[in-house]
């Protein structure tokens, strides 16, 4: 059968930044949270959830301190139609132009220059490297989240082990591996968190800014980006992995707790990676 896809039919201007009316994001309060898990608390941690793998939870270690100024954060992830919009008005990051030793080869997989299928319109785009998402976060303005945003938003900025407090996750509450659904869903098929942000469980993964390390400092910090802020020149030359947040469509329960960390190469595009964008407080 003939795939459908959705054709952008208007075309708009290059442009660096987001030129829409659109807001960006919703607002958070910044303040100060305790971030990750302290080291004496993952014994318990293994025995609640019934983990056999050596090392589970060690990489939340060890909690520490952080201070987060205001920021605006996305509620949804990224859809195809909001990345078809990039692509349109950035057309050196379609797929037949992008370099090939930049990826593994399914850089948006399922596209045709900025046409997608269009039963996927409000689905969460995937198959994309990091460098092109941050680049979309840039162009609207932002950049992607950082890991201590990221938690402190899906904490709903307390202490809770899930987006939606500690009850354990059902089908009804998240897309995960016991949902059944095999692929992702429209963004928004769930319930918000206390701060109407939504998908921060289950879904597709999230890229997010920060380069990966196996544990985190056990100092104060404040407004930490690990690796260090990224100029625009310089991101399509990042290499490695990143921290991704969130679990996807396959996820275990233990994946969709709110400090469960994760990594994912950048030039790695697959079918359940996304991203969504978070924004200076003066640009939202």
């Amino acid at each position: 059968m003939r795939q459908a896809y959705k054709v952008m039919a208007v075309l708009l201007f290059m442009t660096p930044l987001w030129c829409g009316a659109e807001p960006k994001g919703i607002f958070v309060a910044g303040g100060q949270f305790v971030m990750g898990t302290a080291s004496e608390d993952i014994p318990e941690l293994v025995t609640r959830y019934q983990v056999t793998w050596r090392g589970a939870f060690v990489n939340e270690a060890e909690a520490h301190k952080v201070t987060l100024s205001d920021f605006h954060f996305d509620p949804h992830e990224v859809t195809y139609e909001k990345f078809a919009e990039f692509l349109v008005a950035n057309p050196q990051w379609q797929k037949q132009n992008i370099d090939e030793s930049s990826h593994n080869g399914d850089y948006l997989k399922d596209w045709t220059k900025a046409s997608y299928p269009e039963d996927k319109t409000k689905h969460p785009v995937v198959f994309i490297t990091w460098a092109s998402a941050q680049s979309y976060c840039r162009w609207r303005g932002g950049q992607l989240p950082t890991e201590a945003q990221w938690e402190y938003v899906a904490r709903s900025g307390d202490d809770r082990e899930f987006p939606w407090g500690e009850k354990l996750p059902f089908p009804e509450i998240a897309n995960y591996h016991a949902s059944g659904h095999r692929g992702s869903l429209p963004v928004g098929s769930y319930l918000a968190n206390q701060f109407g942000i939504y998908d921060l469980a289950g879904n597709v993964w999230e890229f997010l800014l920060d380069e990966w390390v196996e544990s985190y400092p056990a100092e104060e910090q404040t407004d930490p980006i690990v690796g260090g802020p990224i100029s625009d020149e310089n991101i399509s030359s990042i290499t490695g992995r990143r921290a991704v947040r969130g679990a996807s469509y396959g996820g275990s329960v233990v994946n969709l707790r709110t400090r469960w960390r994760d990594s994912h190469r950048v030039d790695n595009p697959t079918m359940f990676v996304g991203f969504r964008c978070a924004y200076d407080l003066e640009t939202g």
